[in-house]
């Protein structure tokens, strides 16, 4: 019979293309992990993982006992966090998935802090530029900024978060400021590519208007790095469309000027995403979420900002 280790070994090798990124992940050599494999096929009589050159495909009984171990594994924590709520004590795993620039900047810190706090907590700290390849439901927290995609997760939001058009002054003195949003068209314009949103339309409302105004922009630059957007951004490549959080000390400093400063652009809020099931909102994921809420609510960046 399989035991919790076995089905927490298992939650591991499910997460990894093959079977030498599980041996790294865990520390330890490639053929343990085939050993431990073959133990619990053997156990089960069942073939869990088909092997393709150096990569590895779960079997339709593998996917099964991965979702299975996963809930599995996540009762028995909130359990054991149930019975330790009783003694007001915090325990068990938390596991956060944050954007990789707001991650670093904002919530890393926070994480760090948390533990220190309690120290019957581990945190477990995911920063990605593509949240949306991750399961959500593998996370306790996920920390979302921009349109969110459909989710059955509760979504709470943490901070507002508006999104500005900027360039360096270097670009503004070569090229100029466009005086409409129909003049964007004739200008470098920089774009970054997250979150499946169509980044090549943005959309701005000018000022009395009722409604937006969409133009689709050729972008002369793409990255999926915030860092590298703005990076180019800073060394005067062109206009790009960036979040408050991430250019208010730019824009303050002077080393970004706001590109159409009277047009409103649809904001970014910075949301968090948790389970849709009662039991998935643990008391460590609730006593995260109010130290989010008291930290990000008060809008650290936008202080004096433009």
């Amino acid at each position: 019979m399989i035991n919790s280790e076995d089905l927490r070994f298992f939650c591991v090798l499910a997460n990894q293309p093959s079977l030498a990124q599980t041996a790294r992940v865990l520390n330890v050599t490639p053929s343990s992990v085939t050993q431990r494999l073959q133990a619990i096929e053997d156990k089960l009589k069942l073939k869990l993982l088909n092997r393709q050159g150096r990569t590895t495909t779960l079997t339709d009984e593998g996917q099964l006992l991965a979702e299975r171990a996963r809930l599995i594994l996540a009762d028995m924590e909130e359990l054991q966090a149930s019975l330790h709520d009783r003694k007001n004590e915090l325990v068990g795993r938390l596991r956060i998935l944050a954007p990789l620039g707001f991650g670093n900047e904002y919530v890393a810190e926070l994480a760090a802090q948390f533990q220190a706090q309690h120290k019957n907590v581990s945190v477990e700290l995911v920063l990605s530029d593509s949240p949306n390849r991750q399961t959500p439901e593998a996370w306790d927290i996920v920390i979302h900024i921009g349109a969110l995609p459909d989710s059955s997760m509760l979504q709470t939001v943490l901070a507002k978060n508006r999104r500005f058009l900027c360039a360096a002054p270097d670009y503004v003195a070569r090229h100029g400021q466009p005086a409409s949003i129909a003049e964007l068209r004739q200008h470098a314009c920089i774009s970054l590519q997250e979150n499946a949103e169509d980044v090549t339309m943005w959309r701005l409302q000018a000022p009395g208007a009722d409604a937006c105004t969409s133009i689709r922009i050729r972008p002369r630059l793409t990255s999926n790095d915030g860092r590298v957007v703005k990076q180019w951004a800073l060394k005067g490549h062109g206009i790009m469309m960036r979040s408050e959080w991430d250019v208010a000390q730019e824009l303050r400093s002077g080393a970004l000027l706001r590109i159409l400063p009277d047009h409103a652009l649809p904001g970014a809020d910075i949301v968090a995403l948790l389970g849709s099931v009662q039991r998935q909102r643990s008391a460590r994921t609730m006593r995260f979420l109010d130290l989010l809420r008291q930290s990000l609510g008060a809008r650290p960046w936008a202080c004096g900002s433009p």
